[in-house]
């Protein structure tokens, strides 16, 4: 399995069968379509080939249209891989990749990069300049280019872009379940231990303040999380709070805390990836000291019981 991220640097593929898109968050939907490449390749004694994006076309686009990512490209790349893809090429979306008209992109860049034995794409794909490319004229040019087109069944391409749609909303409402019902694995956003304002130790439940390595990636809704938290390729269990911590601050700077249950090491510094196992409940503003910490204590038995398993 390898990584490309210069496509002048290419290795000849042995009968490349290749397939295009930017399969932000890798998951169900995804992995059926990954699937059908395998199975593919399979068939035709080839290399399986996923030809991916950074940054996302969206964001070049339509930059008036924010969009948070699933997954950052590392992680991306690394799932692909785990899915049992032989080969993923980064390509730079740049404004003159855009600007190539279909002919172009089919020409100077899928043939003339790759050398396609075949090319599995969905039927509402669409490529070149203005997106004026789709699978027909893929179809015009290989008997010429000598590939062939396999066209990825229209229910599998469907649940791709619904699945996509349907895991950010879940997310943004804080339904951490649910999106992991539909990625095939728990969502999880990677970063750095930072210093923060120390309360939680004071009141039993020390918390590592967590910087995201990716601005880009989408943050779950504020609310109080059951999580797993891999540390140094352990994994742990613990709750998590996003939010703005309103029962000790007015100060509107949301934050990301986890509480990592039998745990006491100093971290500052370290990396922590964290996976969203389920949301306990909302973000609230407690009366007391004590009221808080009585909700904390029902927010870790809650979390251990659905953690358990």
């Amino acid at each position: 399995m390898a990584v490309f991220y210069d496509i002048t640097k290419l290795p000849a593929f042995h009968n490349p069968v290749i397939t295009i898109g930017t399969f932000d968050g890798v998951h169900l939907g995804h992995h059926a379509i990954l699937e059908e490449l395998k199975r593919l390749a399979a068939e035709r004694n080839g290399e399986s080939v996923v030809l991916t994006f950074e940054p996302h076309p969206r964001k070049l686009l339509f930059p008036d249209q924010p969009l948070k990512l699933l997954t950052p490209l590392a992680q991306k790349v690394s799932l692909i891989q785990e899915a049992g893809i032989q080969h993923v090429v980064v390509i730079p979306f740049t404004k003159e990749f855009a600007n190539l008209s279909a002919p172009e992109y089919i020409e100077q860049f899928l043939v003339k990069n790759f050398h396609p034995d075949c090319i599995i794409i969905g039927y509402d794909h669409k490529f070149g300049h203005d997106r004026t490319g789709d699978i027909s004229l893929l179809k015009q040019y290989a008997a010429q280019y000598h590939y062939h087109v396999d066209e990825i069944p229209a229910q599998l391409i469907d649940a791709a872009a619904v699945s996509s749609t349907k895991i950010r909303k879940a997310l943004n409402d804080g339904h951490a379940a649910e999106a992991a019902h539909m990625l095939g694995r728990p969502y999880s956003i990677e970063g750095t231990v930072i210093a923060g304002a120390q309360r939680g130790r004071t009141i039993g439940y020390p918390t590592a303040n967590i910087h995201p390595a990716d601005a880009e990636q989408l943050i779950p809704a504020n609310g109080v999380y059951a999580v797993r938290v891999r540390y140094r390729n352990n994994w742990l269990n613990g709750m998590l709070n996003i939010g703005f911590n309103p029962t000790v601050t007015t100060e509107k700077v949301r934050h990301i805390e986890v509480n990592l249950f039998d745990f006491n090491a100093d971290i500052y510094g370290e990396t922590l990836e964290v996976a969203f196992i389920s949301r306990l409940r909302d973000e609230k503003k407690f009366s007391s000291l004590d009221e808080l910490k009585s909700a904390l204590h029902n927010d870790k038995t809650n979390a251990l019981f659905l953690l358990k398993g």
